[in-house]
């Protein structure tokens, strides 16, 4: 077997800023600390985390008054934001810079009188905190068929943004629709598409057409790694999503395939060693490491824990 290394892969800037921000959170104000949604989309992540004291919640109403509780990198939308106040709950904000900018997009759009559309998928945390920034000024679409079905007017000021997880190809394919329903529309002067998330992708792209399979290391709920899958499977080739090394079947393989290992954005670097481990013990796989760009992204981390941070000796 010989192995394709994809790169980039892994973590992004926002991802590392989030885990390194909750680990400096535990660091300075100890056990319990309350997170609202899951910090990443990452089940090892998560569980390392439970087990150092982190409740998960996805209800701001069940973090007691007074608690401290940090927002996940995919951001919260207003009311969440005003019920946090109301608790009185100590708040540090690990939303990724690239979500936060969609919601001042958001927002900015709103107050220009602009009826906005989403490309993005229900229920995913980024969506649910933007769609609260503008609530009845904001429609969501997922398809095609969510573009044909909008009731909008020649007259009416239009503008759309992105999931910041998407796959480039799937975005684009909606976007173009609905530039050709609405020609007057009008979106984001920069893409909303995070520079991780395209990067990933299109490392993948690169080795699809030299391998026979494809593995993702991701969590299920991790829109940018289902979106890598997704990307394989288009192009006729078997791809496994996976969480880390105890997931794979030595049965999906022969055992002389070439196969493309990748990661999505939240899967940390330890997983991708382990797979990579067990298929050379497995098959007697050798790796050979491709890259596309390199990546020098940095988020400093949140404002509330900056403050805390250590004073250089004079």
């Amino acid at each position: 077997m010989k192995i394709v290394l994809a790169r980039p892969r892994g973590f992004c800037a926002g991802v590392n800023m989030a885990v390194t921000a909750l680990e400096r959170a535990l660091e300075i104000y100890g056990a319990p600390l309350y997170v609202y949604h899951e910090i990443v989309h990452n089940k090892h992540i998560v569980d390392r985390f439970r087990h150092q004291g982190v409740i998960f919640l996805d209800d701001i109403d069940l973090v007691p008054s007074g608690a401290r509780v940090m927002y996940s990198a995919h951001g919260v939308s207003p009311l969440v934001e005003t019920a946090a106040a109301e608790k009185n709950l100590h708040v540090i904000d690990a939303t990724c810079p690239l979500v936060r900018k969609v919601h001042w997009q958001a927002a900015r759009f709103a107050e220009q009188g602009y009826k906005i559309v989403l490309v993005g998928h229900r229920d995913h945390d980024e969506v649910v905190g933007v769609l609260g920034v503008a609530p009845g000024q904001i429609t969501l679409v997922e398809s095609l068929a969510d573009v044909d079905a909008l009731d909008l007017s020649s007259t009416d000021k239009i503008a759309f943004l992105t999931q910041t997880t998407l796959s480039v190809d799937e975005a684009n394919v909606i976007i173009s629709q609905l530039k050709r329903r609405y020609p007057h529309c009008v979106g984001s002067p920069k893409e909303d598409i995070c520079y991780a998330t395209q990067n990933r992708q299109e490392a993948l792209k690169a080795v699809l057409d030299d391998v026979d399979a494809v593995v993702v290391v991701g969590s299920e709920n991790s829109s940018n790694s289902n979106r890598l899958a997704e990307i394989a499977a288009e192009h006729g080739i078997p791809a496994y999503l996976i969480d880390g090394p105890a997931d794979i079947d030595p049965t999906w393989f022969r055992g002389d395939e070439v196969v493309a290992v990748t990661a999505g954005a939240s899967a940390p670097e330890d997983l991708v060693e382990g797979c990579l481990d067990l298929l050379c013990r497995t098959f007697g796989a050798h790796v050979e490491e491709r890259m596309t760009r390199e990546e020098h992204v940095f988020f400093p981390l949140p404002l509330e824990l900056r403050e805390k941070e250590p004073q250089p000796v004079a």
